[in-house]
């Protein structure tokens, strides 16, 4: 079975849906707490389901909304080795000039792999179930997950971060070279 397959048999959209190409719905907090914790609830669910079938402990996941069928302003961001992290009307309000590209997949399409070249730091705006606004900076392989996510929230695909003349490689191909293989990322 393919691993695009794979995804679908567990519930997230795959690519061409018009969901995922679509910015999300803000949740109007705290009003719409109770949805809010309910749809984060659901994400959570399907991360345990997609740990199930897939290891994704040397670079984390993440999973949005949208991925779900559900067109609002919500994501879910697991890191290795750490607290997860939930997202509620998320936006990147400042990114550092130094970049890192790594290979990122995404589970709408994960028969490829995409270089994507992000922002080695950032600053991010969320929102708490209550209403508060939060602010955080996140680093590395970290920052890298959630503006993954928060792509997917603005109804960004990785494609749309593709530089020019690169293209995606497939699943096999990054599965057997040396320097992109499903080892945890590492920095300097």
């Amino acid at each position: 079975m393919r691993p695009s397959e794979q995804m679908r048999n567990l519930g997230i959209v795959q690519y061409g849906a018009p969901i995922l190409a679509e910015p999300a719905r803000s949740f109007q907090l705290p009003a719409e707490r109770e949805n809010a914790e309910t749809l984060v609830a659901s994400l959570f669910a399907a991360m345990e389901r997609l740990a199930g079938a897939h290891d994704f402990s040397g670079k984390g996941l993440g999973l949005a909304a949208p991925q779900i069928g559900v067109d609002r302003a919500a994501a879910v961001v697991r890191p290795p080795d750490a607290d997860p992290i939930v997202l509620l009307n998320a936006r990147i309000t400042d990114a550092s000039e130094q970049t890192d590209e790594r290979y990122e997949g995404c589970l709408s399409f994960f028969d490829v792999r995409v270089l994507v070249p992000r922002a080695r730091q950032i600053t991010v705006e969320t929102m708490t179930p209550d209403g508060s606004k939060t602010t955080a900076a996140y680093v590395h392989g970290t920052a890298l997950l959630i503006a993954h996510e928060i792509d997917h929230l603005d109804g960004l695909l990785l494609f749309h971060r593709l530089r020019p003349g690169v293209s995606p490689i497939s699943v096999e191909e990054y599965r057997t070279s040396a320097e992109t293989t499903g080892r945890a990322w590492t920095y300097e």
